[in-house]
């Protein structure tokens, strides 16, 4: 018996003979991709010669393309309505259509749906072609040769390791890892050079702005580890500049804390993150590489993300969680739907609280598998290739 038929959710599902090639179908954010990792691996493990296409998103292609992963290649999505574009975006359908037979002439053995309930990336894995289909549905969505019902308030990283159990890869393990490469060590020394004192990296944005923690509550977390002779980096993207730099103006340590936004690549804030003793975050993409590169995180949740998107070990991670469920501008309860309003769910969570979280955190020794060297890859992963 095969060591993928023994591990998690063995059973739900038999595995397929004489797989060539297999498309996966998730192209969302990187939060979504960090914690797609263990299922991708277990994918790898049962299906050793496949060729595995991600079918994600341009920033897959750059992150991963020299980098150490279960995936042999990434071919971006051209923009479909309700898979990787909003529900009205305007459609290009040559575009679309060229893509569909590219992808149908590559007669995939296996295509995975780990994008959501179905509705609208069930029948576009249909088109595909493959021999078989796996994957989720909601009640109404296109069927699929082998299927999970998709429901809410799931643990994410367990709902996709159950998925790609229907197809026999029965997973080991629920913690993502990510290697570091020298290059996004390069491009985080020359952002922020090596200091030897501790570094602490605070997270401030995040897509959704309901998640987002205030900029002055990150601002009180930075003077504490910077009086205890950390330095503070404040990183976001371009888009983001604003809440970081909010978070630098209502610091008291301003020597000490360095503004970050729109300066590092993917890989780079890789890179820096390795360095850090400690992150404290947003429930955003960065908490989540944090964790897969084995570095301490503490994250400011609200409630109803916190079961899909929260930690999956304690050792040396910390949830805040917001246990607001009324919108704070109309009242309305927000658990099952959406009222329209940006404002903050998790502002209720007191930096006393954050801080006597991360603490111990920050006193406690770096775990021993936080870096995975680059020259050094674990056995068997594969690197990305070019279609």
């Amino acid at each position: 018996m095969s060591a993928s038929a023994t591990g998690l959710y063995a059973g739900l599902g038999e595995p397929m003979d004489d797989v060539r090639s297999i498309a996966v179908l998730r192209a969302n954010a990187v939060g979504d991709f960090v914690v797609a990792l263990p299922a991708l691996e277990a994918l790898r493990v049962a299906y050793p010669d496949a060729r595995i296409t991600l079918l994600g998103r341009a920033w897959h292609a750059e992150f991963l393309r020299e980098r150490p992963a279960p995936v042999d290649e990434v071919v971006a999505m051209p923009g479909f309505p309700g898979v990787d574009a909003p529900l009205k975006a305007v459609q290009d359908a040559s575009v679309q259509e060229r893509f569909v037979a590219e992808m149908r002439a590559r007669r995939f053995d296996l295509a995975l749906q780990l994008h959501g309930g179905g509705r609208h990336s069930n029948p576009l894995v249909r088109r595909l072609g493959a021999r078989v289909t796996a994957g989720f549905h909601t009640p109404g969505a296109m069927p699929l040769d082998r299927m999970l019902p998709y429901r809410d308030l799931h643990p994410e990283v367990l709902r996709l390791l159950e998925g790609v159990a229907l197809v026999g890869a029965c997973g080991h393990t629920v913690e993502p890892r990510l290697a570091v490469t020298s290059h996004d060590r390069a491009e985080a020394a020359a952002v922020l050079p090596v200091s030897g004192r501790p570094l602490v990296v605070l997270q401030p944005g995040a897509a959704d702005t309901r998640r987002c923690w205030a900029p002055w509550h990150f601002a009180a977390v930075a003077d504490h580890f910077a009086e205890l002779g950390a330095d503070i980096a404040v990183n976001g993207t371009e888009a983001e500049a604003a809440a970081v730099s909010a978070v630098v103006l209502a610091t008291q340590h301003r020597q000490r804390v360095h503004d970050l936004s729109g300066r590092l690549s993917l890989g780079g804030l890789l890179g820096l993150i390795e360095r850090a003793r400690l992150v404290v975050s947003n429930d955003t993409g960065p908490a989540h590489l944090a964790r897969a590169l084995g570095v301490a995180t503490v994250a400011v949740y609200w409630v109803g993300n916190l079961i899909g998107h929260g930690p999956t070990a304690s050792a040396r991670h910390a949830a805040a969680v917001a246990w607001r469920l009324d919108c704070p501008v109309c009242g309305q309860n927000c658990m099952s739907t959406n009222c329209g309003h940006t404002a903050s769910f998790v502002n209720d969570v007191a930096p006393d609280e954050v801080i006597a979280l991360a603490q111990p955190l920050y006193e406690g020794p770096a775990p021993a598998d936080a870096m995975l060297p680059e020259t050094h890859p674990e056995a068997g992963v594969h690197r990305l290739t070019q279609p």
